[in-house]
């Protein structure tokens, strides 16, 4: 299958931040990936700003390097590179300061989409937001674009929504999380809500329970003095994991719209139960052969903080009343794995004499990474004869196998940049979302603080704590296995 190509309108965009980690590495080599696509349009210009005191031509050099070395020989043509690279201009700008501003007024132009990415660090997002304003480089169609963190806590997420509402609407501010992006996400609505087979068994009646993984084989690394101020409460489950939550189980919204969607998920997080204590496992790695402990990559011999969570939560409405939902995430575990499991739950009443042992059950199997797909587990028939044996089968859909490889290579940055072009809020976080996400977890982490507990250890390369084993054991359940 050949994926349609939709070219967005005519836009400059002006990226913040533009040498950056994040700009060099996904940014910059997603727009590449979109302009040889076809989908960028001839009038399509993009500006970077740093503060490194480049020209254009050595920004262009800069970004050359990027996308050799983050993309592959395959997909980055020299003549396509060097095409690319003349859509790009660099404006040195102080971010704090008035110099550069008026340079980047100066070349903006009036016909075209203008939007302002910050890859920048959230401390700066009031600052640039208000020189934009201050100068007038900003227009009222204007669109900014921030990155996660949003906030460290439900005080900073309300101060930096004040800080950008002062100058831009809601409705020109995307809040930006990669997870929203990747084809398995957006799939998980269009298998739920264009369909007719799964929508009727999505609730308390028919699932037995649900289980979202997003497994790191990797440690802190180099993050390590940031993770330890973070940890995996506030830079996975408060967000990532809450918005595959919000998806799975929000109510059909009444049309495919920005807002409509953002309601129902708004609603997923306020009909939240509390969570009891004994319903959390936090975890730090212990250091195996070779590998340093969670200690030794913050740099912090008494670190408390968690570099892995596991929680039972419950949604207190009526589709949900009664099916938990488990969610688990850490670091230096078996394997990379991101996944969404619907388990359902077993026939009223079997009516084969020998059921097999070990039956897992039904499941909807939603896998967000590596390999990008679905997989429905089913019972059947054992093939050939000597009576009913029944054994269980996975019926798969690699997107991958199953759309073409072009498909799959596609990365969540080039998607939802092209949709902050096209003025589609619906895969970014409203304010309110946001603010609902941090007032649920300010609370759990408070009282991991006020505890002072540490986290308990777990070894590199396992699936986590036999703790997280245990809260699904006492259930009767087990986790799907990480790698499986």
């Amino acid at each position: 299958m050949v994926a349609r190509v939709i070219p967005v309108s005519p836009f400059d965009l002006v990226i913040f931040g533009a040498t950056g980690d994040l700009a060099r590495r996904k940014i910059l080599p997603g727009l590449f990936l979109r302009f040889k696509s076809g989908q960028m349009p001839e009038k399509a210009r993009i500006i970077g700003s740093a503060r490194s005191d480049f020209d254009s031509a050595e920004f262009r050099k800069v970004i050359g390097a990027a996308i050799e070395e983050f993309l592959d020989e395959e997909h980055r043509p020299a003549e396509a590179v060097t095409a690319f690279l003349d859509r790009l201009e660099y404006v040195h700008i102080d971010a704090m300061g008035d110099t550069g501003w008026s340079d980047l007024k100066a070349i903006l132009r009036d016909d075209v989409i203008r939007t302002f990415y910050l890859s920048v660090s959230p401390s700066l997002f009031g600052a640039i937001a208000e020189r934009l304003s201050k100068h007038r480089v900003a227009t009222p169609e204007a669109r900014i674009v921030v990155e996660k963190p949003f906030g460290h806590d439900l005080a900073s997420a309300k101060a930096l929504n004040a800080d950008l509402l002062r100058y831009f609407m809601e409705e020109q501010i995307y809040r930006i999380d990669h997870y929203l992006g990747k084809e398995t996400v957006q799939n998980l609505m269009a298998l739920r809500f264009a369909n007719s087979l799964f929508e009727p068994l999505w609730n308390a009646t028919h699932i037995d329970h649900v289980q979202i993984t997003v497994a790191e084989s990797l440690g802190v690394g180099g993050r390590g003095g940031y993770y330890d101020q973070s940890g995996a409460m506030r830079d996975m489950v408060q967000n990532h994991l809450m918005q595959l939550l919000c998806l799975t189980a929000m109510e059909p919204p009444s049309k495919f719209a920005p807002n409509s969607v953002r309601d129902e998920k708004v609603k997923v997080i306020e009909a939240l139960d509390p969570v009891a204590p004994e319903d959390i496992v936090r975890g730090q790695y212990r250091a195996g052969r070779d590998e340093p402990s969670y200690f030794e990559d913050a740099e912090n011999p008494d670190s408390r903080t968690e570099s892995f969570v596991a929680m039972k939560l419950k949604i207190a409405n009526w589709r949900w009343a009664g099916t938990p939902f488990y969610l688990r995430t850490g670091k230096r575990l078996r394997d990379r794995v991101s996944e969404i499991t619907v388990v359902f739950r077993d026939p009223p009443h079997m009516i084969f004499p020998n059921p097999m042992e070990g039956r897992k059950g039904n499941a909807l199997i939603i896998r967000l990474q590596p390999d990008e797909g679905i997989t429905l587990r089913t019972t059947i028939k054992e093939p050939g004869p000597g009576g009913m044996r029944l054994t269980e089968v996975d019926m798969d859909m690699t997107f991958a196998d199953a759309l073409g490889s072009d498909l799959h290579a596609q990365d969540a940055y080039e998607r939802l940049i092209m949709d902050v072009i096209r003025g589609d809020q619906t895969l970014f976080m409203r304010g309110d979302e946001v603010e609902a996400a941090w007032g649920w977890a300010d609370p759990l982490i408070a009282g991991w603080q006020e505890s002072g507990k540490r986290p308990v250890p777990y070894d590199v390369g396992s699936s986590g704590p036999e703790e997280a084993l245990m809260l699904l054991h006492r259930d009767g359940r087990r986790w799907r296995p990480i790698g499986d």
